[in-house]
């Protein structure tokens, strides 16, 4: 349910630069590369999304726990399948 929440306000946002996604999750963090990272679910679920503020595109990079989170950077994941 978080993340149907999370993709809810996603569809709805109009973002259009890095002010806009901080008023909407003030825990967001930039980590370059044009990616975003949210806490998800209580802080108990990371997401990675890549934000293009010129088209208003958002592309999830990666959902996982904290624990899977550590393991991946985030400013270079590219898919669910795990790329480092």
């Amino acid at each position: 349910m978080p993340l149907a929440l999370w993709a809810r306000d996603c569809r709805q946002a109009t973002w259009k630069n890095h002010a806009d996604v901080k008023a909407y999750a003030r825990s967001a963090d930039y980590v370059g590369n044009e990616r975003w990272v949210f806490n998800v679910g209580g802080n108990k679920y990371r997401l990675v999304a890549a934000i293009c503020f010129k088209t208003g595109v958002v592309l999830i990079k990666f959902i996982g726990t904290h624990a899977e989170y550590d393991k991946i950077s985030a400013a270079k994941v590219e898919s669910f399948g795990g790329a480092k």
